[in-house]
């Protein structure tokens, strides 16, 4: 089996099965009572922890190619920044439907009024321009722009994680460990390539 075949008959399906768990198994707490005693806000916290950490790994994909000089990895990376964009809009569509009751104009005053909020649409509208521009027709279309634009996925992260520690308000523990995950991640891009990594100009980089 190719490598090509590899990543698409057992990487792929294995991402989208992964990548879907986390939803299914809302679904099935949902319908069986075992969400926590809060549970919209149970929902909330899950979906947004799922998106920063699905994002996360849509981050690590760079720097494990370039450690390991396993250059078709980088195939999948679009597909996890696609999920990451999913579940953030999971965790928005929650927040609309069952705490505003699909009230924009309440939405509005709360982006306006909230700073936590207002970071965390910030977030939003990012991962929403990636997710539009990751088609292969967008990237032929920015030409060098894109890869410019798409460095949005840098702030969109670290937007995430001050939504996140800004909406927690005591206990902060866990944004202060997304805090330094993120920190760990992107300093990983420093480290040097491995050999085997070939020049940017050789690799077509898809998007998060």
């Amino acid at each position: 089996m190719t490598e090509a075949q590899l990543i698409r008959r057992a990487l792929k399906p294995a991402l989208w099965i992964l990548g879907l768990a986390p939803l299914g198994w809302q679904i099935w707490a949902f319908f069986t009572g075992h969400l926590e005693a809060e549970p919209v806000k149970g929902m909330e916290h899950f979906t947004g922890r799922t998106a920063l950490i699905t994002l996360f790994i849509t981050l690590l994909v760079t720097p494990v190619r370039r450690l390991t000089g396993w250059n078709p990895v980088i195939k999948v990376r679009r597909l996890i920044g696609l999920f990451a964009f999913f579940y953030a809009v999971v965790h928005f569509s929650i927040f609309l439907v069952f705490d505003l009751q699909f009230s924009f104009g309440e939405l509005t005053r709360e982006i306006v009024k909230r700073p936590w909020i207002t970071v965390g649409f910030t977030a939003l509208l990012m991962l929403t321009t990636l997710a539009v521009t990751s088609p292969q027709a967008m990237v032929r279309r920015l030409g060098k722009r894109w890869r410019t634009l798409h460095r949005l996925i840098y702030a969109a992260a670290a937007l995430g994680v001050l939504h996140f520690a800004w909406a927690q308000k005591k206990d902060i523990r866990l944004p202060v460990i997304y805090a330094v995950v993120l920190a760990v991640i992107l300093a990983l891009r420093w480290l040097p390539a491995s050999p085997r990594s070939p020049s940017k100009r050789m690799v077509a980089e898809p998007a998060p």
